[in-house]
């Protein structure tokens, strides 16, 4: 499809033929005048054959994870084992009704409450809720449980909390959400936490501290302890965004680091492919002290009976942050991807993401700046800027340029705090010559920048569609086709 002069003309198009007739409307049922058509639908004129092809064609230009390797760093992209798929497509989990009731659905309720039992221990924690479909989702629940907890102590009065300079853009959000005010706390030249920031701006007025650990720089907080110390005495709670948890699973209890209520993606660590919008699970987990404030209904098991139910008797929750309980085929996939890996799998997933991290990390240090050169976790990040400065040629340019070279672009300008930023993650899924191809890639292109800097930045050239005025498309944009009859 094509449009010139705000026409839009279909390149398929060949008059007289068609896929399929569009029969008139039945005699019987007329339509009122008022209703009727005056002129042509305006749709193609296109065999069903060529429809089908063009389609299909669309569909393999797309990238996933199954055509190549996806370093998007804090997104965790790592290949999704079909097994978990096929189980998620058993006709007994898909065919279920949300409004069954508990006596029909013993085994989902089951699924659900085992899932809930391996994350708290994995983390910790006692309690859990499934019901958030998303990061933020989860983030949001865990900031509204922390906001009536402190309520239901009389300490309402508390209206700040501390969100690292470093942190995803979703935990201001998340706090200013929940009617709270984002005070940002300074890293230092390390990358972490600056704990002397931290105490400056711990008050009476302190709801908690939002923080990820490993950070979204991939380094490891290492003062997390006395992190955790000053905030709880200053009477607040700290909440961990655990959409990193893919480096320290298995490794690190997070109630032993003074972690209160954490939120795990269960699209990134725990196998459900993910991009595009969802589907997700940001299923949170709490100390006990936060246990009566989760929202309704939770999964739990009577042992006198030996049944499986949803206990909606919690008076002092926060009521429901999804309808139903969140989404179930999700949890499906991570409990068979739990199982299939058992506790031994699931550390040495999270050993190798983070070797293999900095395996890559090692290959690129040399002609690459790292931001921070400190040992990482399962993630890196670099700064083009000398580039830049020297070539002109910036972290976009080289992000296109890579999809001449067959590689999707890592995460670029994030976190904010390193300027012309390329965040990397390989996870544990890809191999040694997944990594190191990967790495020869943005080396040629950075001595493409210093050769040839305008190859770069005019980049792609392979591709169907070449560069795009990206900022014209967010500003006008075209998410569905309308004739202009």
């Amino acid at each position: 499809m094509l449009v010139k002069d705000d026409k839009v003309i279909f390149e398929k198009n060949r008059d007289g033929v068609r896929g399929f007739p569009v029969p008139d409307f039945p005699k019987e049922y007329p339509i009122p005048q008022e209703l009727r058509r005056t002129v042509p639908l305006g749709i193609p004129n296109v065999p069903e054959n060529e429809v089908v092809r063009h389609y299909v064609r669309l569909s393999q230009k797309n990238w996933g994870v199954d055509i190549g390797f996806y370093p998007l760093g804090s997104c965790t992209m790592k290949y999704n084992p079909k097994f978990n798929e096929d189980v998620a497509r058993l006709p007994q989990l898909t065919h279920l009704h949300p409004n069954a009731p508990d006596s029909l659905v013993q085994g989902a309720l089951r699924i659900m409450y085992e899932l809930q039992e391996y994350l708290k221990t994995l983390t910790g924690m006692e309690g859990a809720t499934l019901q958030p479909v998303a990061g933020a989702s989860g983030e949001l629940t865990g900031i509204l449980m922390i906001k009536a907890y402190l309520k239901h102590k009389g300490e309402g009065h508390r209206d700040e909390v501390l969100i690292p300079d470093s942190a995803h853009g979703t935990n201001p959000a998340t706090a200013s959400m929940a009617g709270f005010k984002a005070i940002e706390v300074r890293s230092n030249t390390n990358g972490t936490l600056d704990v002397e920031d931290l105490k400056a701006k711990v008050s009476d007025r302190t709801v908690g501290l939002m923080i990820t650990n490993p950070n979204t720089l991939g380094l490891f907080e290492r003062e997390i302890k006395e992190i955790t110390r000053i905030v709880h005495e200053a009477g607040g709670q700290v909440y961990m965004d655990g959409a990193n948890f893919n480096a320290l699973m298995g490794w690190v209890s997070l109630a032993d680091l003074g972690i209160d209520v954490v939120h795990l993606n269960l699209h990134k660590t725990f196998s459900t492919p993910h991009g595009g919008g969802g589907p997700g699970a940001g299923v949170v987990l709490m100390r006990e002290h936060l246990w009566p404030f989760t929202p309704v209904p939770t999964v739990e098991y009577d042992p006198d009976s030996q049944r499986y139910h949803l206990n909606w008797d919690k008076p002092l929750s926060i009521g429901k942050m999804h309808t139903f309980y969140g989404h179930f085929l999700v949890m499906v996939r991570a409990y068979a991807y739990i199982l299939s890996m058992g506790g031994e799998g699931l550390k040495q997933a999270a050993a190798d993401a983070v070797l293999n991290a900095n395996y890559l990390r090692h290959l690129l240090e040399g002609e690459f700046k790292v931001a921070y050169p400190t040992r990482n976790m399962h993630e890196f990040v670099l700064t083009a800027m000398p580039i830049k400065r020297e070539t002109g040629v910036r972290t976009y340019d080289i992000a296109k340029r890579l999809l001449d070279y067959g590689f999707h672009a890592p995460t670029v300008y994030f976190p904010l705090i390193v300027p012309e930023a390329l965040m990397i993650e390989p996870t544990e899924t890809e191999t040694k010559e997944t990594l190191e191809a990967f790495a020869e890639a943005l080396i040629k292109i950075k001595r493409e920048a210093y050769e040839n800097p305008e190859l770069v930045k005019e980049a792609p050239h392979t591709t169907p569609v070449g560069r795009l005025d990206e900022v014209k498309a967010a500003k006008q944009l075209k998410v569905k086709w309308e004739s202009d009859t």
